[in-house]
């Protein structure tokens, strides 16, 4: 077999060298240690090495897991997807590619990421660098196997030789039992994930150093909320394209303000256009979709974020690009409104959108999710928000559209304004 250089199976392999006795995966109450995962993986890369082509999976983390690690003793590319969705018409196979994930898909079709060790392993180095992640340390991962902040874990641990605490998906009541039983030192949430857990009264364990969250802005209202219950925050900014996780607020930085995401990783370019966009390269960026497309010819990532740079280099995420809306001539975007509203007493979750108007140009649309009226909502955004701001229509729902990695379904969220507001 060829080296393994900064693949992954080189870091489990040399886990299982160092630590062949500790736990590697706990999952649905089983232990496997880091000599059995290598092995196993070794026999499940024999039974797959004559399939052709790029290897496309769907199935439990567990499953998923395994066939990470396979795929990389054969240095094949691996497609993790979700049970859900169809597999690819045309094998996406590029070269020098380890890892093929598909983008979220909440601001429409999704795209084919490719990415190879050295951009995943330059992720991992630099976010056990940034989170200190070390033999013995647990993290949680109830995020997706078929997202990059799924996968990303499983390479971080492997790196360190941490043990990864594997769900099947989120469930609040589940991650909140294995926080009260087990030592976990790590955990990737995505606010609404955060809020669930505030809601059930979940404390996070004395072992937790790191609550790194991500995927969706992050509320100063739940901010506040989860610190104040002791959870050491730290909130993040990455995407498939950039192998996770790309900057992280440091609570020792100084005071957090919304959108804030602290500095880019080591070796990060980054820069905003006069759109606004944020730009980036660097060691993690990816080497392009699956379609040849993506970077330019100096390896700068145009993003679809908006982005501010401050004095000290650090990074803050205004929204996204496409979200804004133009309100009696004025830039709204949703997440202003979204941050305002979501500090209001009663609100659980809530969501902006516009819908097309002859005056407005784009009515600005509150779904809210809580025991709240429109009448008490918008007096409070007067308090808080210049007037083309404020919601023209507030709508109580439910439950608002989110994917599995809980971030807001931008498409889906129009057609339903559309809907309630009918």
């Amino acid at each position: 077999m060829a080296p393994l250089s900064s693949a992954l199976a080189q870091h489990l392999q040399q886990a299982a060298i160092n630590f062949p006795r500790a736990a590697a995966l706990l999952h649905a109450g089983e232990s496997h240690t880091f000599a059995r995962i290598f092995d196993t993986s070794a026999e499940l890369a024999d039974q797959i090495a004559s399939r052709r082509g790029t290897i496309i999976e769907s199935g439990d983390s567990l499953h998923l897991a395994r066939y990470a690690y396979a795929c990389s003793l054969l240095h094949r590319p691996f497609f993790p997807i979700d049970q859900n969705t169809s597999p690819p018409q045309s094998d996406p196979q590029t070269a020098d590619v380890a890892l093929i994930i598909a983008t979220s898909g909440s601001e429409g079709k999704p795209r084919a990421v490719c990415l190879g060790n050295t951009q995943l392993d330059a992720a991992a180095a630099a976010s056990n660098g940034r989170l200190p992640l070390h033999p013995g340390d647990l993290w949680l991962n109830c995020l997706p196997l078929y997202h990059i902040g799924g996968q990303s874990i499983l390479w971080r641990c492997a790196r360190a030789g941490a043990t990864v605490l594997l769900h099947d998906g989120f469930s609040a009541e589940g991650v909140a039992a294995d926080l009260a039983s087990h030592p976990v030192t790590h955990i990737s949430l995505v606010p609404a994930m955060l809020a669930r857990l505030l809601d059930l009264g979940s404390q996070p364990p004395a072992s937790l150093r790191i609550a790194l969250i991500g995927g969706a802005a992050l509320s100063r209202s739940l901010y506040d909320k989860a610190v104040a219950a002791g959870w050491p925050l730290y909130p993040s900014y990455g995407m498939s394209e950039t192998a996770a996780q790309i900057a992280t607020f440091d609570p020792t930085d100084g005071p957090w303000q919304e959108g804030l995401v602290g500095h880019p990783m080591p070796g990060h370019a980054i820069r905003i256009r006069d759109d606004g966009r944020l730009c980036i390269r660097g060691p993690q960026i990816m080497t392009g979709y699956a379609d040849g497309s993506g970077l330019d010819a100096e390896g700068w990532l145009t993003t679809g974020d908006l982005g501010r740079i401050d004095a000290a280099g650090r990074l803050s995420i205004l929204g996204r690009a496409d979200d804004m809306l133009i309100s009696g001539g004025c830039n709204i975007h949703p997440q202003e409104v979204e941050s305002c509203l979501a500090a209001f007493p009663g609100v659980i979750d809530v969501a902006v959108t516009g819908q097309p108007d002859p005056v407005w140009g784009d009515l600005v649309v509150a779904l809210v999710v809580g025991r709240v009226t429109p009448a008490q909502l918008l007096a409070h955004a007067r308090q808080h928000l210049p007037s083309a701001a404020l919601p023209r229509k507030i709508l109580g729902i439910d439950q608002l559209p989110r994917n599995a990695a809980g971030k807001l379904e931008r498409a889906a969220l129009r057609r339903l304004a559309a809907e309630v507001s009918a």
